[in-house]
């Protein structure tokens, strides 16, 4: 007769393999397996955050292919899982801008190439708005900060070459930049503007803030 005190997950979650016997190859292989796990639960929770910031548990679980109890053995809430996914996003901005030649050309050529990276308006439509509301803006501004260090760099080396204005404090300069590049995926996420089209208008409104103002 079943134990009627066993908890452990049933239909939708991972079961042990047959017979008891351990996963081939120990415990790599299971921690293999809950990689592969939260890489598809943190993708679920993106598709749902494209939908809006609202996604459930139960919906992620669900988009995942896998169970409730499954998505909380990897994530202890809702506000775990976004974030992990913010991190994912952040780390993969951070390789994408790495990759990117910040160095040669212009300044303003180098803000230019970071304005249109893919990473800036691509996969990741509605997670700044799901991470504005289960995380906070300032814990969302705090995650950001290895990212836009990359930034900052390209602003410092236009203000030293003469290239940027340097009336404006850089604090409020990066504060205006991360604003701008929220507003960018904003829009874009709401279709009121095509990702093309906010790339374009992010790096206009950049350059046309970093540069020294013509005189008449």
């Amino acid at each position: 007769m079943a134990d009627k005190t066993d908890k452990r997950p049933r239909s939708g979650d991972a079961a042990a393999p047959a017979g008891g016997a351990p996963a081939a190859g120990g415990r790599p292989a299971k921690r293999a397996d809950a990689e592969r796990t939260i890489t598809a639960i943190l993708d679920a929770a993106l598709q749902c955050f494209a939908g809006g910031p609202d996604a459930t548990v139960t919906e992620i679980a669900k988009a995942a292919g896998v169970g409730r109890v499954t998505v909380y053995g990897h994530f202890d809430s809702l506000p775990a899982i976004v974030d992990a996914l913010l991190v994912r996003s952040l780390s993969e901005a951070d390789a994408t801008f790495a990759a990117l030649d910040l160095e040669s050309g212009t300044a303003g050529e180098a803000i230019d190439r970071l304005s249109h990276a893919p990473w800036i308006l691509g996969r990741y439509q509605g997670l700044l708005a799901a991470a504005t509301a289960h995380l906070g803006p300032d814990k969302v501004h705090r995650l950001h900060e290895q990212v836009f260090a990359r930034i900052e760099a390209v602003v410092t080396r236009g203000r030293h070459a003469g290239e940027f204005r340097t009336d404006l404090p850089l604090p409020w300069v990066m504060a205006s930049v991360y604003a701008l590049a929220h507003v960018a995926l904003t829009e874009a996420d709401a279709g009121r503007v095509t990702r093309e089209q906010a790339a374009d208008l992010l790096s206009t409104t950049l350059l046309g803030l970093l540069r020294e103002r013509v005189r008449d």
